[in-house]
């Protein structure tokens, strides 16, 4: 449980802001359906922390537990760091045409912006540090549903509301406290 929900809380805290998230507002705007882009966003993320979690749980049977231990603590100290670090949303991800219709353009374009992304990074390193990867897929799943779906059923007015640079703060101090437990235990 713990696995679950640290990683629901981390990142929707990872979100906040994110590349992404901006274009869960660009595609609110533009399709006006948000039904099918909320579930586009479901199904692109599971898949994509299916495959990140997938790649922790490797990495936590291919490394030494000491050798592991450092590679999360640096890892976890690192997100951190990218935490402070406001994302962009690229004109062409603006631009995109809706050729597989609002469902598919939103699986195809939230599938491409995940990959490398803060989130996707973060299933990572949370499939290696619990060894729990069904609970880290279903946590940061959650998470990222948590952080856009409103965005996509509320858009701008949320956004005006919510402190992006405080909730990057939180987010970066919860990484950085669990980079130093990693290195300390």
């Amino acid at each position: 449980m713990e696995a679950f929900l640290v990683s629901t809380g981390l990142v929707a805290l990872a979100e906040m802001g994110d590349k992404t998230q901006l274009l869960s507002l660009v595609l609110a705007a533009r399709f006006r359906r948000p039904w099918p882009i909320v579930a586009g966003i479901f199904v692109a993320t599971l898949a994509n922390h299916a495959l990140a979690g997938a790649v922790g749980a490797w990495v936590t049977q291919a490394l030494g537990p000491d050798v592991l231990r450092w590679v999360l603590g640096v890892s976890f100290i690192a997100m951190a760091m990218w935490m402070l670090i406001p994302d962009k949303l690229d004109e062409d991800d603006a631009d995109a045409k809706p050729r597989f219709g609002v469902f598919g353009a939103t699986l195809i374009a939230f599938f491409l912006a995940e990959m490398g992304d803060k989130t996707q990074v973060a299933t990572v390193m949370l499939a290696a540090r619990y060894d729990a990867w069904a609970a880290v897929v279903a946590g940061t799943t959650l998470g990222m549903m948590l952080a856009n779906a409103p965005v996509v059923w509320f858009g701008e007015r949320i956004t005006r509301r919510v402190p992006i640079r405080l909730v990057h703060g939180v987010g970066a101090a919860i990484f950085l406290v669990l980079g130093v437990v990693a290195l300390l235990s």
